[in-house]
């Protein structure tokens, strides 16, 4: 039995695999790359849309509830309403407002800007009383 010698074996430059810098290099792999990378931002782009979309929906029914509170405050020789509930019981509004999160607005009366006003305001998007994300 002849002993089989081992064959070196002679490699072009583009016939070397590259690892993962080599993979993307390839036309294919850099055009799906990009795709991906695409999709993301659309995605990205959408979710922060959404974002701002819901908080100009909440800063409208603050509008809305605030025209309600002057209604009720002008009938009752300026006080304020205990809670939005009171407004509601009194027919200044149809239905207890709620942010675009799902939840119920807050009344503060006083306010804390003007003692003799009120403030209204949404938790926000992560419905921590008072937090940062809080929408007035």
């Amino acid at each position: 039995m002849a002993k089989r010698r081992s064959e070196s074996k002679v490699f072009f430059p583009w016939e070397r695999r590259r690892g993962v810098l080599g993979t993307l290099a390839r036309a294919r792999v850099r055009q799906i790359f990009v795709v991906l990378a695409v999709l993301a931002f659309v995605i990205l782009l959408r979710m922060r849309e959404e974002n701002a979309a819901a908080v100009r929906s909440t800063r409208a029914t603050i509008t809305t509830a605030g025209h309600s509170v002057d209604d009720y405050r002008a009938d009752h020789s300026g006080e304020c309403p205990k809670g939005l509930g009171d407004v509601v019981a009194s027919g200044y509004a149809a239905s207890v407002p709620i942010d675009a999160w799902g939840r119920p607005l807050r009344l503060v009366c006083p306010g804390r800007r003007d003692a003799h006003g009120f403030d209204i305001s949404s938790d926000g998007p992560d419905g921590v009383a008072g937090g940062l994300d809080r929408v007035e």
